[in-house]
C-alpha cells in the first residue's frame, strides 16, 4: 500500500477539499489529485464524490478515514516517542476547549518547556469539543464536567462556579448576588444545547422548579455577552470567564450549587503518548 497515496487521501478527507489539502501538504493540487485517483484505481473503489470545488466521502471513504486517523496518530506517536529521547524537540499538540481562559496560561507554560512542539488550538461548545477528541481531530480536550467514559483518561484540575450577569441598567446591577427563584419570569440569554454552562444552569432551575421567561438561544459566548449588554436578558457564565467588561455586572447565585469541575482529557489509548503526557504533567495538582 502506497503511504503517499494514503497521506493524500487523509488530507483531503480531513480538510474537506483538494485545495486546502494541497496547501496543508505543501504540494500542488494536480499532484494530490493524482495520488488520490491512483489509490482509487488500485483498489477499484470510489473514495470521494466530487461536488464542485468540494468533496463528500463515500461510505468506504468514511471507513478508510477512521483507519487513517488511527494510522497517522500512531505515526505521530512513534515520532514523538523517538523525539522524547531528544527532549520533545518536535511534534504537534492539538487542543480543543470550550473557552480560552484556563487553557492559554497552560499552553504558554507548555510552549516555554517545549518550544519545538507545534500547538494547534480550536474552540467550540462542550459537545463539539468532545466529539473532536473521539474523532481523533484533537489530542487533548479541556472541558467542565466531562462524563465518565472508558474511552477517556481525564484529570480534574480546578473547580468552578456559575453565576449570572446583567447589563449595567438592569435593576440587579447594584447587587452582589441573587436567589435562583428570582430568575422566575426573567428572559435568559443562553448558549445552544451542547453547552455545559447551559446544562448545569437548566438542571439547577429544574430542580428548584424555577420557570424563567423566554429563552434567547445564541450560538457563541461573544453573542451572549453582546445580547446581555444590549439589555435583552440575563446570562449565565463561569465566574472565571466573566472578564472585565464595563457594560456588564456579575452576580453570584447564593442558594444553588452551580458548580462544575474543569478537566483535561485525552483518549485512554493515547495517555502515554509523549506529547500528551507532557501536557498533563503541567496541569495544576496533576498527579
Amino acid at each position: 500500500m502506497n503511504h503517499a497515496q494514503l497521506r493524500a487521501f487523509h488530507a483531503v478527507a480531513e480538510e474537506g477539499g483538494f485545495t486546502r489539502a494541497a496547501a496543508a501538504l505543501n504540494v500542488t493540487q494536480p499532484t494530490l489529485s493524482g495520488q488520490v485517483s491512483a489509490l482509487e484505481e488500485s483498489y477499484g473503489v470510489r473514495l470521494f464524490e466530487r461536488r464542485g470545488r468540494g468533496v463528500e466521502l463515500t461510505e468506504i471513504g468514511r471507513g478508510l478515514q477512521e483507519i487513517t486517523r488511527r494510522l497517522f496518530d500512531l505515526e505521530q506517536e512513534a515520532e514523538q516517542l523517538l523525539s522524547a529521547a531528544r527532549g520533545l524537540r518536535s511534534g504537534r499538540l492539538r487542543v480543543g476547549a470550550d473557552a480560552p481562559y484556563h487553557l492559554i496560561p497552560l499552553l504558554a507554560a507548555f510552549n516555554r518547556e517545549y518550544p519545538g512542539i507545534k500547538l494547534t488550538l480550536s474552540f467550540g461548545n462542550s459537545e463539539r469539543v468532545l466529539q473532536e477528541l473521539f474523532n481523533r481531530r484533537s489530542d487533548v480536550a479541556m472541558l467542565p464536567d466531562i462524563p465518565a467514559d472508558v474511552r477517556l483518561h481525564a484529570v480534574a484540575f480546578r473547580h468552578e462556579r456559575i453565576g449570572v450577569f446583567v447589563d449595567r441598567s438592569h435593576p440587579w446591577a447594584g447587587r452582589q448576588s441573587v436567589r435562583l427563584q428570582e430568575l422566575t419570569d426573567q428572559r435568559l440569554i443562553l448558549r445552544e444545547p451542547g453547552s455545559v454552562t447551559r446544562a448545569i444552569f437548566e438542571r439547577a432551575m429544574a430542580a428548584a422548579r424555577v420557570r424563567p421567561g423566554a429563552t434567547l438561544e445564541i450560538g457563541s459566548r461573544e453573542g451572549v455577552r453582546e445580547a446581555v449588554a444590549a439589555g435583552l436578558g440575563v446570562g449565565a457564565v463561569f465566574e472565571s470567564e466573566f472578564g472585565n467588561d464595563d457594560r456588564l455586572h456579575f452576580l453570584k447565585v447564593r442558594d444553588a450549587g452551580l458548580e462544575a469541575t474543569e478537566y483535561a482529557a485525552c483518549l485512554a489509548d493515547r495517555r502515554n503518548a509523549p506529547v500528551v503526557s507532557a501536557f498533563f504533567a503541567l496541569l495544576p495538582n496533576a498527579a
